[in-house]
């Protein structure tokens, strides 16, 4: 009987003693949890994809067996990053056509068009990222040198945000545009009865729709190209900020095969096709993939004098920018979307665009608190208005890189009084909601989530300029950034309750970076070491 009771006792010690099995161990780390209080401890226990238990390193591996048990070196490790305002379909796009980001005059742009073309032997050239602004110019450009250097090769060149293009004459005519075509929702600018070139806004379309697509094949490696880099990056989720029925479908098509390795939730354009999907589908989850959102894009863009605003340009009293749709066209979007329990994120970048959109959603949505719609880039905001951000539970989503790119034209545009008073205003804007969301807007900033950081805290770019830091009273602590790409960010997509934060029964979506992540007067350039989706080994460096 006492020997019985003896190989008993041994066995129960044992198999204490090897403790419980797990997939994974990540020890010998900075673990931020990120939850509310922000707590710190030393390592975490994975298994079937999901996080077992984080604690202290002694109590971890004790307690639990592992195949896997990955020493952190006492780096920093986090939930996977959110880019909570990405495009990763203009993104995959851009990587097929002439990247223009970097061209800081016209004339370098021809030069980096004739070596694309010379490369690809295109019949018609498509590109995207020049800015004026970089090349000391004031007002937009013309399309004589592009006429010269290209004479009979239709050419379409997208500005950096999306909302202005550059064509010449060959695509002129290749699409058969006059000076009296009229686009709703966009401009074709002349001067004299002469088309200059330039489109805004929704004009844009009359040209995308004659352009010729990408084969689905190269789209989807363009795809998993970006997704590797984002998840290098430490960016595990991405917010998709708007998608046609097209794109909608070929997503849904690599969740299905299991080709997304990236978190993806998107948003759907409202249009016929995508509000008829929304009817049949609901809630859609699949995979990493999920959709129950509209994108709806107010106005236009600052730069291009696009923005809707409440009083006249600075630099050109002739215009205050434009609504894309009437007050009545997004109200009825907006009612189309709570019917269907769609959450609404609209596009507002000028005070006027702001003012109207968010007293809709005052009207409409009253006695529904936790609705979680939300204002993308909220760029200028009437002092008046930021209150409504709080009373009617509307959350910000913006983008801090945003504010230091554009810090060297925003004077010049709206004013010193308007710049200083509701502009790029994140720090109040979190004060007025409790919570704020940061997102890059790539391709039109770089997705490099500690630029977002430096942006955020220091209001510097990553060349630390301007050296005194950017409105610097919006500035926003270190913590608010953190928690604004991950626990707050997976709140504004309805997946807090999965992600966002390192908590027991949570994904184990885990990013270990390279260098210490904090905050310096100075950009500190940092990256992933490891990344883990689903507890399993998506990028890894080591």
């Amino acid at each position: 009987m006492k020997y019985l009771l003896l190989l008993f006792l041994l066995i129960i010690f044992n198999s204490c003693y090897k403790g419980k099995s797990v997939d994974f161990i990540i020890h010998n780390a900075k673990v931020h949890i990120m939850n509310d209080k922000l707590e710190m401890t030393e390592a975490i226990a994975i298994k079937d994809g999901k996080i077992v238990e984080v604690g202290p390193e002694r109590q971890i591996l004790n307690k639990y067996t592992a195949p896997v048990i990955i020493n952190a070196q006492n780096k920093d490790v986090f939930p996977g990053f959110h880019d909570a305002h990405g495009h990763i379909m203009s993104l995959a796009r851009q990587k097929q056509n002439a990247d223009l980001r970097s061209t800081r005059s016209y004339y370098e742009m021809i030069s980096v068009l004739e070596k694309h073309h010379a490369k690809t032997k295109q019949s018609m050239i498509i590109g995207r990222g020049w800015d004026q602004s970089l090349w000391g110019e004031e007002k937009m450009p013309n399309n004589k040198l592009l006429n010269e250097a290209f004479p009979d090769t239709p050419v379409a060149l997208t500005r950096i945000d999306g909302h202005a293009m550059l064509i010449n004459q060959a695509m002129i005519e290749h699409i058969g545009m006059s000076d009296t075509s009229q686009v709703k929702g966009g401009e074709i600018l002349s001067v004299d009865g002469e088309l200059t070139g330039i489109l805004l806004d929704y004009a844009l379309e009359v040209v995308n729709n004659k352009v010729p697509k990408p084969l689905k094949k190269d789209l989807k490696a363009a795809i998993i190209e970006v997704q590797n880099e984002l998840l290098a990056a430490g960016i595990t989720h991405v917010h998709e900020a708007g998608l046609s029925a097209e794109d909608r479908d070929l997503l849904i098509e690599m969740s299905d095969n299991n080709e997304l390795s990236i978190y993806i939730y998107a948003m759907l354009f409202p249009t016929p096709e995508n509000i008829v999907f929304a009817k049949e589908n609901g809630h859609y989850k699949n995979n990493h993939l999920s959709i129950r959102s509209f994108k709806v894009i107010a106005d236009g863009a600052l730069g291009s004098h696009g923005a809707c605003m409440l009083a006249p340009y600075t630099d050109d009293a002739a215009t205050h920018g434009m609504l894309l749709k009437t007050p009545e066209e997004i109200q009825e979007i907006f009612k189309k979307a709570k019917s269907l329990n769609y959450q609404v994120n609209s596009h507002c970048i000028g005070d006027s665009a702001n003012r109207t959109v968010l007293k809709i959603i005052d009207t409409l949505l009253k006695k529904t608190p936790d609705h979680r719609w939300r204002i993308e880039h909220a760029q200028i905001v009437h002092p008046n208005d930021i209150q409504l951000f709080g009373s009617t539970g509307v959350l910000p989503s913006v983008q801090p890189t945003h504010a230091t790119s554009d810090q060297r034209w925003a004077e010049q545009h709206i004013g010193k009084e308007r710049l200083e008073n509701g502009a790029y205003a994140y720090n109040s804007l979190q004060k007025e909601s409790g919570m704020i969301l940061f997102g890059t807007d790539f391709p039109i900033e770089h997705y490099d989530p500690f630029g977002t950081i430096h942006a955020a805290v220091q209001r510097k770019n990553t060349e630390n300029e301007p050296l005194q830091g950017f409105l610097k009273d919006e500035a926003v602590s270190f913590a608010t950034t953190l928690k604004a790409m991950t626990l707050w960010a997976a709140y504004g997509c309805f997946e807090e309750g999965q992600v966002g934060s390192l908590e027991k029964g949570k994904q184990a979506n885990i990013v270990i970076f390279d260098q210490g992540v904090k905050s310096t007067s100075n950009f500190l350039p940092n990256y992933a070491w490891l990344t883990i989706v689903d507890g399993e080994i998506v990028f890894d460096m080591r």
